[in-house]
């Protein structure tokens, strides 16, 4: 159903101001009036709107819980549902982290029609507009709301390309899909002139799709600000989305609604294969074991009915786990140069390394490419980010990402929605794993996805892995045009870094290793997760401890080192080497694949708000971890400060 030519949000209006007391007094009743100096709450993740125990649910509960996991803990249950507000003010970087569609959804059903803030997240916006959210940056509209004034429509998208605008018009995503499907809406004829285009702009455009009903793909050229809907080559999920995204399909398009070639769909258990070892009594009493472990059986029946490939879970002499993390395993068996590839995480744009474009999508957005194979894009401007050199000792891709997203371009939020391509010469002498921390943490950017063309290093892998003739792979290479044109260009020497960490609350507050006290000490030391449980990531950890056990020396009293793989592929590795030998004589408690306590949901996480952790992971957002404080550092960082038990260089264990 479209939406009226107007709207009107009744309710009252919620700042999210950095004034505990101001928040608590909104919350029991008090209405603030808009001032231009008031602090509000900048970069607000999608953890904090739905705590990950908070997504165990993907019905209207979610209401109930919405936010309860901002900083400061002073929003409870309920709060937002019960306070009558129908629009929530906050600063910059609204919704960054996870592309979970619960966040957005949990506002809604709370009654919030609107959310407006400095900037907003590429997924949270593109999540909003598919489930009738409204979003807005314009400040502007606050003090007209308070007046009673009814909204044009037309305010919500100005600013949105044709297809998003059409999108929001409608009230959502399958409202206008159904529309689309009809032949009632459209979306616009691309009419760009050929020109020089990035590695983006180029996969893009060939999977165009220009005709859905007679299967037509590709055009001439693309530009920024160009709205198309482009052909998926692989489509993904885990059990933290998929039995939502089936729930929405079903309502969609029927029960009887079947997914559109499913040999190119793959379901995965990998987010929440140890939460029953993690989860809290209070969580427990709650009943929440229960309704996250029926995540896992809707999925598998989904699985089974649609006839997708599904990984689960497996039992081995590390004990049990999953097959593999859904980023690790698309690397290994899944994507291939120059293909789209979408999946219900974030980190999806890890596949980028590939030379694939691969990005994020929420739910709704893959129950509708489900049925229609396709998926919408606005095509982004890309920033180029061109490596010279080699990295020195001791020094990761980590380092590289840790460094790049402290610069205030990204800490402003000028990279949201943007495309990060790494070239140059740093960029081929990094292994392919290299690469693949690269374009994982493309999206701790606010980036739409990472992308590195591929080359012989791509090539070798993919001949070697999956038995693929090498011929053909170099065939499927795309190529940025001379002359394509970047927003923005960084130029970093590999040989100048040195070791970074990212202090607690976001992976943007990068500062060197060697800028920090000496004396920063660990509980806990995390190596694992899709970024951190690589083959590459196994042999920094390895480095590191070898040469502590050939010495006799183990991890530090009163310190936890957990390792993690990334996929049994990965562990199979780490055995074949003798690492798993090693990491155990060194103290390290192994740990099958699993997303685990990244999304705190598995052994590593912390127990106490006075607890450090140093962590493999990609983000470090409040409570995502658990309620300690999180450093973000590289593998031989990770393996040092376990020794020392206090944050280190490798050069100095």
């Amino acid at each position: 159903m479209a939406r009226d030519a107007s709207v009107r949000f009744p309710g009252r209006t919620l700042f999210l101001t950095e004034d505990g007391d101001a928040l608590a007094r909104q919350l029991a009743g008090e209405s603030l009036a808009w001032r231009d100096d008031l602090a509000l709450v900048d970069n607000i993740s999608t953890d904090e709107i739905t705590p990950g125990w908070v997504c165990y649910y993907y019905d209207e509960t979610l209401a109930e819980y919405c936010l309860v996991g901002l900083r400061g803990g002073h929003i409870g249950r309920n709060a937002i549902k019960g306070g009558g507000f129908s629009v929530i003010v906050s600063g910059r970087s609204k919704g960054c982290g996870s592309s979970r569609e619960t966040a957005p959804y949990s506002e809604l059903k709370s009654g919030v029609g609107l959310v407006i803030a400095r900037n907003i997240e590429k997924i949270y916006g593109q999540n909003a507009q598919n489930i009738g959210l409204l979003t807005s940056t314009d400040f502007g509209l606050i003090e007209r709301i308070a007046r009673g004034e009814a909204i044009p429509l037309d305010e919500f998208t100005r600013g949105l390309d044709p297809i998003s605008a059409d999108i929001v018009r409608a009230g959502g995503l399958f409202e206008y899909s159904k529309a689309r499907m009809r032949g009632d809406v459209s979306p616009p004829t691309i009419t760009t002139a050929a020109r020089p285009m990035t590695l983006a702009e180029k996969i893009l455009a060939a999977h165009a799709v220009t005709d859905l009903r007679n299967d037509r793909l590709g055009v001439p050229a693309l530009a920024p600000g160009d709205a198309l809907f482009v052909r998926a080559d692989v489509r993904f999920s885990h059990e933290y989305v998929t039995p939502m995204a089936d729930a929405l399909f079903r309502g969609a398009f029927g029960d009887d609604a079947r997914v559109t070639e499913p040999a190119s769909v793959y379901t995965f258990r990998d987010h929440l294969t140890f939460l029953d070892d993690v989860m809290s009594p209070q969580h427990v009493a709650m009943g929440l074991k229960d309704v996250a472990r029926r995540l896992a059986v809707v999925q598998e029946d989904f699985a089974k009915t649609q006839g997708v490939r599904h990984y689960g879970e497996v039992q081995n002499a590390v004990g049990r786990g999953s097959q593999a993390i859904c980023h690790n395993a698309v690397i290994e068996d899944i994507a291939l140069p120059g293909q789209v590839v979408c999946g219900t995480d974030s980190h999806t744009c890890m596949a980028g390394a590939l030379g694939c474009f691969a990005f994020g999508v929420g739910s709704t957005d893959m129950a509708a490419a489900w049925f229609t194979r396709d998926v919408r894009v606005k095509v982004p401007e890309s920033v180029e980010v061109h490596l010279t050199g080699t990295l020195g000792a001791g020094v990761s891709a980590k380092d590289v990402m840790l460094l790049l997203l402290s610069d205030a371009y990204f800490k402003t939020g000028q990279g949201i929605g943007k495309v990060l391509e790494f070239n140059g010469p740093g960029t081929a002498s990094l292994s392919l794993d290299e690469r693949a921390t690269l374009t994982n943490m493309s999206v701790e950017a606010g980036g739409f996805t990472g992308i590195i063309e591929a080359d012989e290093v791509v090539v070798s892998y993919l001949a070697a892995k999956r038995g693929l003739d090498a011929d053909a792979v170099r065939a499927r290479i795309v190529k940025a045009d001379a002359g394509a044109t970047y927003a923005h260009r960084f130029d970093i020497d590999l040989a100048t870094l040195v070791p970074m960490v990212a202090t607690p609350g976001d992976p943007r507050n990068g500062v060197a290793l060697a800028a920090l006290p000496a004396d920063v000490k660990i509980d806990v030391a995390y190596g694992g997760s899709c970024t951190g449980g690589k083959k590459a990531d196994m042999d920094m950890y390895a480095a590191v401890l070898s040469k502590a056990v050939a010495e006799g020396r183990g991890v530090a009293p009163g310190v936890k080192l957990f390792i993690q793989f990334g996929s049994q592929d990965i562990r199979e590795y780490a055995e074949a080497k003798g690492y798993i030998e090693v990491f155990q004589k060194a103290g390290a408690q192994l740990i099958n694949p699993s997303c685990g306590a990244c999304i705190k949901a598995g052994p590593g996480v912390s127990e106490r708000a006075d607890e450090v952790t140093v962590s493999a992971i990609n983000r470090n957002f409040p409570g995502r971890s658990g309620p300690g404080k999180v450093y973000l550092a590289s593998p031989y960082v990770i393996a040092a400060s376990a020794l020392a038990g206090r944050l280190a260089a490798p050069d100095a264990v």
